[in-house]
């Protein structure tokens, strides 16, 4: 029961960080660049709450990708001690929320760690997902 009522409210941290603390990853959408690469399937929404480049790297697509989880990583870090959990808690219940609400075309890593498109069918996540 007590884990139970931790995740809902990891969950409810989590979809406030999602829509309020992402402020970085949602400035990095307007970044053309960022844009063109997540259009292009070139990077996605990770497990672990984090965006991951799917396929060739270039250092440009590296350098974009690391510049949005050192802000990511920066929010849960802040969030996870408001809500007493650990970083990689709090992490890994933003990428399930970021991984449901990815856009149909748009790349997600499925629970068996294979990169998929969303279709207009729900994304396959990972059973702890709250």
């Amino acid at each position: 029961m007590k884990a139970l009522v931790r995740n809902a409210m990891l969950a409810a941290a989590a979809g406030a960080a999602l829509a309020v603390g992402m402020a970085a990853p949602a400035m990095a959408q307007r970044d053309p660049a960022y844009a063109a690469a997540r259009a292009a399937g070139k990077v996605g929404e990770g497990r672990d709450g984090y965006l991951a480049i799917v396929g060739q790297a270039t250092p440009e697509l590296q350098r974009l990708v690391d510049d949005i989880n050192i802000k990511r990583r920066a929010v849960y870090a802040k969030k996870a001690q408001a809500n007493k959990a650990t970083v990689e808690e709090y992490a890994f219940t933003s990428g399930c929320l970021a991984i449901a609400n990815t856009a149909p075309g748009e790349k997600y890593e499925a629970p068996d760690g294979t990169w998929k498109t969303r279709t207009s069918a729900p994304p396959e996540r990972d059973p702890r997902c709250p």
